[in-house]
C-alpha cells in the first residue's frame, strides 16, 4: 500500500510540477514577469514565481517535502498557505489568466484575494 502511495505521490508532483512550467510561459506570454525552475530532469520539484507588479510578488514551491504559497508585497510576506490551500491559491491564479485578465487589473484582483 504504501509504494503505491508513494509512487501516486511522485506522479502528483510531477503533474504539477509540469503544470507550473505551462502557467509560467502563459504568463509570460500574457506580459507577466514569471519563472519555474526546476531541480534535474525527473520534475520532483519545482520553484514558480510571478509579478503581477507593484512590488506584488507570488511564490509557489512544490517538491516531496510539501507545497506552499507565498504572497508579497514590498518585501512583506501578506500570506503564506500549504498543500491544498495553497494550489486553491494556484488556481485563483490560473482563473485570472484564463479569462485574460490585463496585469494591472491582476494586481487589484489579487489583492482583494488576501
Amino acid at each position: 500500500m504504501f509504494v503505491r502511495l508513494a509512487e501516486q505521490h511522485r506522479q502528483f508532483v510531477g503533474d504539477l510540477v509540469a503544470n507550473l512550467q505551462a502557467l509560467a510561459l502563459v504568463l509570460e506570454k500574457r506580459g507577466y514577469l514569471a519563472s519555474c525552475y526546476t531541480c534535474g530532469g525527473e520534475r520532483n520539484s519545482a520553484s514558480f514565481m510571478v509579478s503581477l507588479g507593484g512590488n506584488h510578488l507570488i511564490r509557489f514551491l512544490v517538491s516531496d517535502y510539501g507545497i506552499t504559497w507565498t504572497e508579497m508585497r514590498d518585501d512583506r510576506e501578506l500570506m503564506k498557505l500549504e498543500g491544498a490551500e495553497a494550489i486553491a491559491q494556484l488556481q485563483e491564479l490560473a482563473n485570472l489568466i484564463k479569462y485574460q485578465v490585463e496585469p494591472t487589473m491582476a494586481l487589484s484582483s489579487a489583492a482583494r484575494v488576501v
